[in-house]
């Protein structure tokens, strides 16, 4: 801080110090002119010292290391043009007064010092960052730097070279250095005006604007360098040179300005506004007015000038109409679409949907689609919102291709899509839902993971003259019973459907009240060691004794749970109960208690970054080593982890076991088995009651190869006849779960089990 003051003060005092020197400078140029009082040395002398301060200020701001590399390089370019500009004003001294008489004369050393300032300058500006912008801006950019650059050209012809070409004893040496100075003060005016019209990131608002009244008095200087032809003791830089540097100093100080203050800097993607064209245009029209006025010799250059600029300006606001036309097309765009992922939006969909039922003539029939995405909050939540994004994108493609030519897709807004078929009957409507299904089943690769979609779609059937509101409300509850059935399929609207689907969201609200009103209990279904006969571990599952209706099924309300997020507290209430009931027998019956208990948890649950802690916690409150507890998923709750994937990673850290339920009844078994840290399978039911003949019947010896292989417990699910269990037996299988042993039954009947082991074998249901 101490340094960044102290720079601040000397950045100050360069200031005051050009200042002063351009003050003298431009007083005693004023008090030579007309008749030689001062001497000529000390006119000249002030030239190179003004050049000292601007330095000095350049290089301060090069090797502050607090500013980006492009604006440190800038400056000790701007530096070096200082030194460039210092060699120039000591050679055109030396062509002043080291003659036996003064001289307005430069030498060819002179160009070349104030030719290689300005052409480092150029460099300085050409390598300066530019914002990017369109095709019509650069060249509407263009175009205005060219108005400008045509003006000046002009006017330096009329006001500086064509009186020197009049002027007697004018040699051509002169002249060809004359010319050279001209060309480059040209260039360096295209280039000073483009990168003023056009922005930049990296130098402090107004600093290029100073540096371009610089240059530009630069350039003009010669202009009045005629007034003064008869007064030899007097030349142009020695007044110009002074007044132009403090426009460097005090650009240098502005630039020490934006440590402090960062928005001093331009946003690149903003051009401004700029009067420079239109002055330019204005000046050549009041040039030509004064040459017709005076019969000036140049008045044919002018009037081409003339010209030639009122084409530039034609070009430009023509370049200007069409990106306006563009822009407004683009506008109107946006309003009908949706920004992510293109397709019409709600606004535009209302409108079509209006037109359609709104169409005279025979009545024909119109369906709406109504499409929504099962659990994309939780893949927002994992793995984010560029993986969401991606997902979307992807969805809205599959859709547009599910569709007949004609239809409309459109995003309503977040995971919500619909569809307008026109013209269509409702078996035909059914065959595009079931296509969409078809289209969303396939996994999409979203930012570099592969999820599998699960969308449910409700169709409302209507026809022409139907309420555009109402339809779109039937399509509402046709998907919510969708999602109500469990998902990833579709539901057309039927009389009554609305009823169920409000039973649906009160069920919700009286299974908050369940899950913290004691209505909740867990039954446990048995896993049995196969080459013993005896209990092995018990699964937990929960069930609800409706305080109205009795008991409600897992498979009625598990889904709402899902749906509304209670799925995160009923899944802790229901581990927190299993370890609670584990401790209790194993202080009852010890050794025989059961080994474990399966708890199963559910992609939400997982994807809460507390959810290891809670499972720490349970298991401490209970006293419970952590290997008698697994957690069990479904595949699909797997597919859908992405970064949550960590959570089991720190479970197994911990000691719990984790299950894979449900295994073989999804397409990414095998990458799950890859990417995922479990320690057990459990067989999917629909293998272990299938008959024993062909590719079907040795499914469950290649599972259990394909466990062995990569060291991986296993436990058949589904066993309900003896033959079942025996050829599991027969092929090794250890453990396995079904209603041949037992079915879920409540804590008493398990501790009833264990004081009875014997009766396990025989239990069949």
């Amino acid at each position: 801080m101490l340094q960044t003051d102290m720079a601040t003060r000397r950045l100050d005092r360069a200031v005051l110090g050009s200042v002063a020197l351009a003050v003298y400078a431009a007083g005693a140029f004023a008090l030579d002119y007309g008749h030689a009082r001062i001497p000529l040395w000390l006119m000249w002398l002030l030239t190179p010292v003004s050049v000292v301060l601007p330095l000095a200020a350049a290089l301060r701001v090069a090797r502050t290391p607090a500013f980006a590399a492009p604006t440190r390089r800038f400056w000790r370019h701007v530096a070096l043009i200082m030194a460039l500009a210092g060699i120039g004003t000591v050679c055109n001294a030396f062509d002043a007064i080291g003659g036996p008489v003064p001289s307005q004369q430069f030498s060819t050393l002179t160009v070349c010092a104030y030719g290689a300032a300005v052409l480092t300058l150029l460099w300085a500006l050409w390598r300066l960052p530019i914002g990017t912008t369109s095709r019509d801006e650069r060249l509407r950019i263009g175009l205005d730097a060219a108005t400008v650059l045509v003006a000046a050209a002009v006017f330096m012809w009329h006001f500086q070279t064509s009186p020197l070409l009049a002027t007697d004893g004018y040699k051509a040496g002169s002249l060809a250095v004359a010319g050279f100075t001209l060309v480059l003060e040209l260039v360096a005016v295209f280039v000073i005006v483009k990168v003023v019209l056009s922005g930049h990131t990296y130098v402090a608002r107004g600093t290029l604007r100073l540096f371009a009244i610089g240059l530009f008095g630069g350039a003009f200087s010669g202009v009045a360098q005629r007034f003064v032809l008869d007064q030899p003791q007097l030349s142009l830089p020695q007044v110009a040179v002074p007044v132009i540097l403090v426009c460097v100093t005090v650009g240098a100080r502005r630039q020490y300005d934006t440590l402090a203050n960062p928005e001093t800097v331009r946003d690149a993607s903003r051009r401004p506004f700029s009067v420079l064209p239109y002055l330019a245009v204005a000046a050549i029209d009041a040039l030509l007015l004064l040459s017709i006025g005076t019969a000036s010799e140049d008045l044919a250059v002018t009037a081409v000038a003339a010209v030639v600029l009122t084409g530039l300006v034609v070009w430009r606001q023509v370049t200007a109409f069409r990106e306006n036309t563009t822009l407004v097309e683009r506008l109107d765009f946006n309003a009908t679409h949706d920004a992510l992922t293109g397709l019409p939006n709600r606004a535009l969909f209302n409108q079509r949907l209006t037109a359609v039922l709104a169409t005279t003539g025979p009545p024909r029939p119109v369906s709406v689609a109504l499409v929504d995405l099962d659990d994309f909050k939780i893949v927002n939540d994992t793995l984010g919102h560029g993986a969401g994004d991606a997902l979307l994108i992807a969805v809205s493609g599959r859709l547009a291709e599910s569709v007949r030519p004609g239809d409309l897709v459109a995003r309503l807004g977040g995971d919500e899509f619909v569809v307008l078929l026109d013209a269509i009957d409702p078996d035909e409507a059914e065959l595009v839902a079931q296509r969409m299904v078809a289209a969303l089943a396939e996994p999409v690769v979203a930012d570099g993971h592969e999820l599998l979609v699960r969308a449910s779609i409700g169709i409302a059937d209507g026809r022409t003259g139907d309420a555009p509101g109402e339809l779109l409300r039937l399509a509402d509850i046709a998907m919510y019973a969708a999602k109500h059935v469990g998902g990833s399929g579709y539901q057309r609207y039927v009389p009554g459907m609305a009823g169920a689907v409000a039973g649906s969201a009160a069920l919700g609200a009286q299974l908050r009240q369940a899950i913290f009103g004691g209505e909740l209990y867990l039954e446990y279904q048995p896993i049995v060691a196969l080459d013993a006969d005896r209990l092995a571990g018990v699964e937990a599952l929960v069930r609800w004794n409706h305080p109205s209706r009795g008991a409600v099924a897992p498979v009625e309300f598990i889904p709402v749970a899902e749906r509304t997020g209670l799925i995160v507290p009923l899944g802790e209430w229901v581990l927190r109960e299993a370890c609670r009931q584990l401790a209790s027998w194993i202080v009852e019956f010890g050794p025989d208690a059961p080994g474990v208990v399966h708890v199963n948890v559910s992609a939400r649950q997982l994807a809460a970054a507390n959810f290891p802690d809670l499972v720490a916690a349970a298991l401490a409150d209970f006293g419970l080593p952590p290997h008698r507890l697994t957690v069990e998923l479904t595949e699909s709750a797997a597919v859908a982890l992405g970064p949550a994937v960590t959570r089991l990673e720190e479970l197994r850290r911990m000691g719990v076991r984790v299950s894979l339920d449900d295994f073989g009844t999804d397409r990414s078994s095998l990458t799950l088995l890859q990417d995922l840290p479990v320690d057990e399978l459990k067989l999917d039911r629909s293998f272990v009651q299938r008959e024993e003949s062909g590719r079907r019947g040795i499914m469950p010896a290649a599972v259990l190869a394909l466990a062995r292989v990569v060291g991986l417990d296993i436990v058949a699910e589904g066993v309900e006849e003896q033959d079942q269990a025996d050829r599991l037996a027969a092929l090794g299988y250890r453990k396995a779960q079904g209603y041949h042993y037992a079915r879920p039954m409540s804590p008493a009947e398990v501790g009833a089990l264990i004081a009875r082991p014997a009766t396990l074998a025989g239990r069949h249901h």
